[in-house]
């Protein structure tokens, strides 16, 4: 679990005024001087993450963010910064001072409650400032007490474990529930310029150990390869998964007996919403001269000549509805303020992002009644195969046919 990359990982904010000392929390949380500790406002710049364990919970990922209330030179810009951070919540500790609950900590509570976070309330300074009966913060303390750790940490994972979200007690399946136990997946993982050499990319190791930790067998093989593959098997596989690159060539090769689907729409399910999704690539057919589709790439790479995001899928689309468009291409956490002038946006799989940061992106379209779906789904609408990718997912397929 020390090596879970930050996308798995719960991901924990701490937001409240400036000088509450959210700072000194995280560093007495982690028993480490992860964040710069002062009494001058403003000393927490940026966000600042700090990745540990957390057990019971597993691997997380704090998110010390800046004063809400911050009014120096560079106030706006921080707290800006800050208030992106609740896309990326999955839980929030608000801190206060003792029973001083101001404007801004019931701002941070609307703003939760409206996106669904909940949110574990921590009264700080409980040595110095009154801490009432009448307090409803379910942990109190001095953040800067360091033999209090032991209590303090207790209380903070009794509360994670109350209000953590379903999924990080009880993943969703990544494709398990597609292979029974002893059973075999198919994995066709084209090599191409954009694999890290001598390794396989984050989507298809995690396939292969969720097949694994299932007590089911996978065979790799490259597209060239895999129509041999399979006819050389004794028994059919349960499914076949193959990159979405290589959809149109995997569903001519594959049997109708015989399931299939791309590791972008297996990632869809764990990382987004499958149904609202497959919606969206409904509406790619919808598409007139000069709409804008917006291309929402999660990680910051340097795009090669035949980049997936920026290239192949643009390309894509063109030639599938037949007219030109504006495309644009947004990277990392970037995502777009003008959502409303989009007719279509496209996520990509998410791989390097948590949960409730592409469902984040889903509501966000939702509201300004943009649709939006993924790269894999894109790519097999483009290819005219979607309904033969998604015939594993039986709810996706009739969101699909019914939009």
């Amino acid at each position: 679990m020390k090596t879970a990359p930050k996308s798995l990982r719960l991901h924990i904010a701490l937001f409240g005024r400036t000088n509450v000392g959210k700072s000194s929390f995280l560093n007495l949380v982690t028993g480490q001087d992860v964040s710069i500790v002062s009494s001058q406002p403003g000393t927490t710049t940026d966000v600042v993450e700090k990745p540990m364990e957390l057990l019971p919970i597993g691997p997380v990922v704090f998110l010390d963010t800046a004063g809400i209330d911050d009014t120096t030179a560079l106030g706006e810009k921080r707290v800006n910064r800050t208030e992106k951070v609740f896309d990326r919540a999955d839980v929030i500790l608000l801190l206060h001072e003792g029973d001083q609950v101001t404007e801004f900590e019931k701002s941070v509570e609307a703003k939760a409650e409206e996106k669904k976070i909940p949110v574990i309330k921590i009264a700080n300074k409980a040595d110095v400032l009154p801490v009432g009966a009448t307090c409803m913060s379910p942990i109190r303390c001095n953040s800067t007490d360091l033999a209090s750790r032991d209590k303090v940490l207790a209380a903070l994972k009794a509360e994670l474990l109350r209000v953590c979200p379903d999924e990080f007690i009880t993943p969703p399946p990544l494709m398990s529930d597609l292979v029974k136990p002893g059973g075999l997946a198919m994995l066709v993982v084209p090599i191409d310029l954009q694999a890290p050499k001598g390794r396989l990319i984050l989507p298809q190791v995690s396939t292969i150990r969720d097949a694994l930790d299932n007590d089911a067998a996978t065979l790799v093989c490259k597209e060239r390869e895999y129509a041999h593959m399979l006819s050389i098997l004794k028994q059919k596989p349960d499914v076949a998964i193959c990159d979405s690159q290589m959809v149109l060539k995997m569903v001519a090769d594959t049997p109708p007996d015989i399931p299939c689907t791309t590791f972008s729409i297996l990632f869809a399910r764990i990382k987004g919403d499958l149904r609202k999704f497959a919606m969206g690539a409904a509406a790619i057919d919808l598409l007139e001269p000069g709409d804008k589709v917006l291309i929402a790439e999660s990680c910051s790479h340097h795009a090669l000549e035949d980049d997936i995001g920026r290239v192949k899928i643009p390309r894509w689309l063109r030639q599938y509805v037949g007219v030109d468009m504006q495309i644009d291409v947004y990277s990392g956490r970037d995502f777009p303020d003008n959502l409303s002038e989009y007719k279509l946006a496209v996520q990509c799989g998410g791989c390097m992002q948590n949960r409730r940061e592409v469902l984040s992106r889903i509501e966000k379209c939702e509201a300004a009644g943009v649709p939006i779906t993924n790269y894999g789904m894109c790519i097999a609408q483009t290819q005219g195969v979607l309904k033969r990718v998604l015939s594993p997912f039986p709810a996706a397929l009739d969101a699909y046919e019914n939009a």
